[in-house]
């Protein structure tokens, strides 16, 4: 059985170190529960500084067209505190939606860690 699949969605721009902390936190520990993690900070970090992505919008969608390639091969989508404020999340979530998956809230823990049913052994 393969190990169920989840993408990490919420604000990045604006707040100290992008959100970074905080998406490798959750990536950290879904990878410890048995996930594999799309992570859109180590998505990203394959393209350059967060800086230089923000600052060329060309890289900017290549990197967000990646992390939506990423989060469709996935079975869960998992939002971070505040992404409501995130244009980028708020994309995540619609093409998390229209590919059928499973959205879940951080502040559901410790029930988000828990693979869908339907991936259960």
């Amino acid at each position: 059985m393969r190990k169920p699949r989840i993408y990490i969605a919420g604000p990045m721009r604006g707040l100290p170190d992008f959100n970074y902390p905080e998406f490798n936190d959750y990536a950290l520990i879904f990878r410890a529960f048995g996930w594999h993690v799309e992570n859109p900070a180590e998505i990203g970090a394959k393209y350059g500084t967060p800086e230089r992505i923000n600052a060329n919008p060309a890289m900017l969608a290549a990197v967000m067209a990646a992390e939506i390639h990423a989060l469709e091969t996935c079975d869960v989508i998992v939002l971070l505190k505040g992404w409501q404020k995130s244009v980028g999340a708020k994309k995540e979530l619609h093409a998390a939606l229209s590919a059928g998956l499973e959205v879940r809230l951080a502040s559901d823990a410790p029930s988000i860690f828990d693979p869908p049913e339907r991936l259960r052994p």
